[in-house]
């Protein structure tokens, strides 16, 4: 098992957008199981909101599954990047000397609301790995702003209580980025977990097509499914730039120390401008606020929040704290 989901792994992490589990895979994934109900996973006025798992109806006959956990402000929301289910918080594969921690989803629980989500065509690190069946499969490259609008009609839909402290790792960054764009008034702060930005293209120059292409079909046995997640990135880039800043709200980056893991025989044409780009696309990051913290996973590849869940939780606890007390 562990062979097999690391050699799926470390073909979908050749590309930097493409947030999987990756460097060695998860010797296992514990999936909720996927009951029909859609039920808002708020609690009765008054009450603390209850643990949720299910699918909501977002309407237009697509459900996407949700599941939450915890209580407490502000809401977490916990965004996977390109590929990924939501399976990506819910494990860890954390190595000395950094000890066995929870993972992220349970870790932030312990504190606050938080809640995650299956994108639809994403990966669930089942044995053998799949595309979700959990959500409504959707066909064709998606647009940064249909992504983000899901996740409105998601939030909206199962009555999640704002305003959200929105977590993304790699492309799930452009996604909280824009959410937070278009719903500033929703937004209570950001972290950016390796993520990606609107600055990379320049440093691949000719190599970019390229690149676009082994993002969009990375070499697992899903891409020609018509299911599978695509997404128009150039366009992404666009969106993020043609909408309203960012509100002034708490946030920190989370870098990682350690190169892309690739498979054997993956070009150095588009893997060498990729760890030339990632420094000054989490610098941009930063730059985006005020004294924001720069954490550096020391140690741990693209996957911060399986190598160095402590940390991710740790950050994500610090901004809530910051929104809180600017409040």
């Amino acid at each position: 098992m562990r062979q097999r989901t690391a050699s799926l792994t470390a073909a979908l992490v050749a590309t930097v957008l493409a947030a999987v589990p990756g460097c060695g895979g998860p010797a296992a994934v514990r999936g909720a199981p996927a009951p029909s109900a859609s039920v808002p996973p708020s609690g009765p006025t008054g009450r603390a909101p209850r643990d949720f798992a299910g699918r909501v109806d977002i309407g237009g006959g697509r459900r996407l599954w949700l599941s939450c956990k915890g209580s407490g402000g502000p809401t977490v929301v916990l965004e996977s990047g390109l590929h990924d289910s939501s399976d990506t918080w819910t494990f860890t594969e954390t190595r000395p000397p950094v000890p066995k921690a929870p993972a992220v989803f349970p870790g932030v629980a312990a504190f606050a609301r938080v809640c995650t989500y299956d994108r639809p065509g994403t990966i669930r690190y089942t044995d053998p790995p799949a595309l979700t069946t959990r959500s409504t499969p959707v066909t064709g490259t998606r647009s940064l702003t249909a992504m983000a609008a899901d996740l409105d009609k998601l939030l909206t839909a199962a009555h999640v209580p704002g305003p959200y402290l929105l977590v993304g790792h790699s492309f799930g960054g452009m996604i909280t980025r824009l959410y937070a764009q278009q719903h500033p008034d929703r937004t209570a702060g950001l972290v950016f977990v390796d993520a990606f930005g609107t600055n990379a293209k320049p440093y691949f120059g000719a190599q970019w097509p390229a690149y676009l292409r082994l993002l969009n079909s990375p070499g697992t046995p899903f891409d020609a499914d018509p299911a599978f997640e695509r997404a128009d990135v150039d366009a992404a880039a666009a969106a993020v730039k043609a909408a309203k800043p960012l509100p002034k709200v708490p946030m920190a980056v989370l870098s990682k120390t350690e190169p892309f893991a690739a498979p054997a025989g993956s070009p150095r044409t588009v893997l060498a401008p990729l760890e030339r780009a990632w420094p000054g696309v989490q610098q941009a990051l930063v730059e985006l606020g005020n004294q924001t913290p720069h954490l550096l996973a020391t140690g741990s590849d693209h996957y911060v929040q399986l190598h160095d869940p402590d940390l991710t939780i740790a950050a994500i606890r610090l901004v809530a704290g910051r929104a809180l007390a600017g409040r």
